[in-house]
């Protein structure tokens, strides 16, 4: 359901490297609110077919979209060598904004926030389409924003580690619960390349307060906001997923609710945990996700290099 702090390497976060290509901006928000984010744009200098808005998880940043334990991690290079921007945030209460939110927000107050610094990003950044491909606390995000939208303002929505009915308690997010996390936010440690959780330790950190209870809201939340999606949707649930239920029933009744999205579709992930863009499976989630944007392109939405 949603990455938290706990993990298998223990220590204080030291800041992580980035992958060639990759860069730090901040967009500015609403009230002024700043907010960190890591962009990779096409290397042969030309318009990007589309820009990839990446939203993290609970309790990661920005960085978890550019993964270091391996090259075939980092979704910022992999999106670039395709022709394609990849627009990393961090969500408010992570990065530069903590200062200015120290307990976060909740999610349909992130809403605004975040569709206010994309409009910077467009302004100043990355003009043309948005795609979101979000994970887990991310993914709640995406559907908010989604159903606060038009179906001019994104191509559609990539989200994996979010589903609808919780199959884990949610209490497990609250103050002093660490028992049984490392299992539910990573699954199998073999699932992850050598030197994952080294690394993961520079893109962790603490989950805001308003995010955990607005995360306990989210079977109220998901009701109201899911029917009013009306842009193309994909999810995806790893193997060895243990916070969203996902048998044949729960996954037909998760895309009944998207009514009014024009396209649903459901996939599953063999050889993956909970944190799949930083696992082994992380280049054929990524492919997959990027394959389903060139669909929605295909669909008949202009691109910024068309």
């Amino acid at each position: 359901m949603l990455t938290t702090t706990a993990h298998p390497a223990q220590g204080t976060p030291a800041p992580g490297g980035l992958s060639p290509g990759v860069r730090r901006i901040t967009l500015e928000a609403v009230g002024g609110i700043p907010l960190s984010a890591l962009l990779s744009e096409p290397a042969d200098g030309r318009p990007p077919r589309a820009t990839v808005v990446a939203l993290h998880g609970g309790g990661m940043s920005a960085g978890y979209f550019d993964g270091q334990a391996h090259p075939d991690v980092s979704l910022l290079t992999l999106g670039a060598r395709l022709g394609y921007a990849v627009l990393a945030l961090d969500r408010p209460g992570y990065g530069a904004s903590a200062p200015h939110l120290p307990t976060g927000q909740h999610l349909l107050e992130q809403v605004a926030t975040v569709r206010s610094a994309l409009a910077d990003a467009q302004a100043r950044h990355v003009p043309g389409p948005l795609f979101l491909l979000a994970h887990s606390f991310g993914g709640k995000l995406a559907l908010a924003l989604a159903a606060d939208a038009s179906p001019d303002d994104f191509l559609g929505l990539d989200i994996s580690g979010c589903g609808h009915r919780p199959a884990a308690s949610v209490a497990l997010l609250g103050p002093g619960a660490r028992t049984g996390l490392r299992r539910l936010n990573w699954g199998p440690l073999g699932l992850y390349p050598d030197g994952t959780f080294r690394e993961a330790a520079a893109v962790v950190a603490p989950m805001p307060d308003q995010e955990i209870a607005s995360a306990q809201e989210w079977s109220g939340l998901s009701a109201r906001l899911l029917p009013r999606v009306a842009v193309p949707v994909r999810f995806t649930f790893a193997e060895h997923e243990a916070w969203w239920c996902q048998s044949d029933a729960d996954l037909t009744d998760l895309a009944a609710q998207l009514s009014a999205a024009p396209r649903v579709l459901v996939d599953r992930l063999a050889g993956a945990g909970h944190n799949i863009s930083l696992g082994r499976a992380a280049r054929v989630y990524h492919l997959r996700a990027l394959a389903f944007l060139d669909e929605c392109l295909d669909d008949g939405a202009p691109s910024a290099a068309r």
